[in-house]
């Protein structure tokens, strides 16, 4: 049974092995054309789903603070026009999708004060695509799935008692032991990823700070520990960012955008 595992985990790895854009080793066994694909048909899906924004002054300023955003992104990482789209929903939310895709919940802009601090949530969102963390997870999770029918299979096989309570036990050990450390680095990374984005569009970095102060008065302390939390508690990102400002500041442009 170890050798299957050992086989399976192996071949995997040795076909997604690649680098994130901070040096970190990641596993991603799905091509970027198709992380393209399934993105637009997300975004397509919630454009149906979901109400539209239809306040022309509220529109203009994110998707000015947007594009700004993601003109810095790369190329290689997407060559066309970024779709940007504002949600009539108050959830405090924003995200970015493979295949050159952003929404922004107007719920933010009560959170986001002004447009750095717009820009740091998108620049941070741009960042998962940047880094492809949703291949990444994807990966993960398939990788997990295959580990985890394999043990089952064997454990079966051999009549192994308590087949139940083990398996549900790899499952939980998957999640805390996995999952969510890689979660808490996506969102680490992206954190760095949009500071830098954000700096090199000409906005404020160091509203990322006051903006993460924001997000945590408006969440009412209600976080789980974050062991058990798929992000990093608002002080650690705080500390990160700090860490990180000098290197962000050095990259900011002249040419502040005037969104507002």
């Amino acid at each position: 049974m170890k050798k299957i595992v050992f086989a399976l985990l192996t071949a995997s790895l040795i076909a997604g092995c690649a680098k994130s854009p901070t040096g970190r080793t990641q596993l991603k066994l799905f091509s970027s054309n198709q992380m393209d694909a399934m993105g637009v048909q997300a975004f397509d899906g919630m454009k149906q789903e979901q109400k539209i924004a239809n306040k022309p002054v509220q529109n203009a300023y994110v998707q000015c603070v947007a594009k700004h955003v993601a003109a810095q992104v790369s190329q290689s990482v997407f060559a066309g026009e970024w779709e940007v789209v504002v949600f009539d929903d108050e959830q405090v939310n924003a995200f970015a999708l493979p295949g050159g895709k952003i929404g922004v919940y107007t719920g933010l802009l009560n959170v986001a004060k002004n447009q750095d601090q717009l820009a740091a949530v998108i620049g941070h969102e741009v960042g998962h695509v940047i880094a492809e963390h949703g291949n990444e997870r994807m990966s993960i999770a398939t990788a997990q799935t295959l580990t985890l029918q394999v043990v089952d299979a064997a454990l079966k096989t051999n009549d192994v008692a308590h087949n139940q309570e083990i398996m549900a036990g790899l499952g939980l050990g998957a999640q805390i032991g996995v999952q969510l450390p890689f979660s808490r680095t996506h969102e680490s990374e992206a954190d760095i990823i949009g500071l830098e984005l954000m700096a090199k569009a000409g906005f404020n970095p160091q509203q990322a700070v006051d903006l993460w102060h924001n997000m945590d008065a408006a969440s009412g302390g209600q976080r789980p520990m974050e062991w058990l939390s798929t992000h990093p508690a608002p002080a650690s990102r705080i500390e990160k960012l700090q860490e990180h400002m000098p290197v962000a500041l050095s990259l900011r442009s002249s040419n502040r955008p005037r969104c507002e």
